[in-house]
This record gives C-alpha cells, structure tokens and sequence, in this order.
C-alpha cells in the first residue's frame, strides 16, 4: 500500500495506518532531525513529535500530493518550533552521520572518525535553509521536484540551492580542518 493510501486511511480514523507510516518513516525523520539539530535525544523526542501532527493535522493532508513532501515540511516545522523554545544544542554524537566501508584498517577508521566529526560540525555552521535542503537531498534523497514543492520554490532554484549549500559545506569544512590542523600543531 503507498505511503498516500495509508495517510488517506489516517484521515479516515484508521491509526493502523498510522502505524504503520510509523515503521516505514520513523528512521528517515530521527535522521533528518538528528542531522539538523545535533542532538539525538531531542531529535528522537520531535520524531515522536511528528507522529502526533501527523494525527492532529491529518486534514490538511492533500492525497494529490507526496506524503513525504508534507511530511519533511511538518517535521521541519517541529524543529522550528524546538528551537523558538529552547537555544541550538550542540553538536550531534558520531553515529548521526556514520561513514560505512568495507573493511576499514585502524588508520582508516581514526580518520574516518575525525571526517564524520569535522563534517558534523561543519553541517551545524551552516544557515538553517542550507543545512535543511543538503539533508533532505543529500542522505534523504528527496528529488529536486518535491524541495521545490516542500520550499515553494522552482526545480532550477532549488539546484542552485544546492550547489551553493555545498559549496558551504565544503569551505566550512576545510575551514574547520585548517584550524584542527594549527590547533594540533
């Protein structure tokens, strides 16, 4: 049954449906809210968070439209309204945006480590928009169509979006290992 099918049965009063919308989008909102806001304990409280909306503003849902779209754009709503209470918290733990390899020797795996933290660290630095938009194309693999829906904008803004967004990341980034660099020295 598609994710539409299950939301239009939420609608109806069916909280199997629910359910199930759960199983399958759980994961992908605690990763987005984790990558987003830095904290996996607050982000796996607004995960819960997004359920909840969904339930409460099941109206509002169009069956025309992706679910998914609606659904990104609620759980950006539920950080938003995170951090109008409380101030950015720091960054996430390493896990929230592992790097997998094959078989990795030691050597590998340490700098491995100090990339996935120095890009964590980057990716919090960067503008709310930017960051939002390099998670939900980037690790979610929204198309470049339901960005533009989710932010009402053009696909060719939304592309350029990106690429500016990367951009960033990739200056913050060296910028954070140029500064490692002389910390260490």
């Amino acid at each position: 049954m598609t994710d539409e099918l299950l939301m239009r049965a939420v609608q109806g009063g069916d909280l199997d449906a629910l359910g199930d919308l759960f199983e399958r989008y759980h994961r992908p909102v605690f990763q987005f809210l984790c990558r987003t806001i830095g904290d996996p304990a607050a982000a796996e409280d607004l995960a819960q968070e997004v359920f909840v909306r969904i339930l409460r503003y099941r109206h509002t849902f169009d069956p025309t439209a992706r679910f998914e779209t609606w659904l990104f754009r609620i759980a950006r709503n539920a950080r938003a309204d995170h951090f109008r209470k409380l101030p950015p918290l720091p960054v996430a733990e390493e896990d929230a945006l592992a790097v997998a390899d094959a078989d990795p020797g030691p050597g590998q795996l340490l700098e491995q480590r100090v990339d996935v933290r120095q890009l964590q660290r980057a990716l919090q630095q960067l503008p709310e928009d930017a960051r939002d938009l390099l998670v939900l194309a980037r690790f979610h693999g929204l198309p470049y169509q339901e960005l533009g829906q989710l932010l009402g904008i053009e696909v060719g803004a939304v592309k350029v979006r990106v690429h500016r967004a990367m951009k960033q990341l990739r200056t913050m980034f060296f910028r954070l290992e140029d500064v490692s660099c002389v910390v260490k020295k």
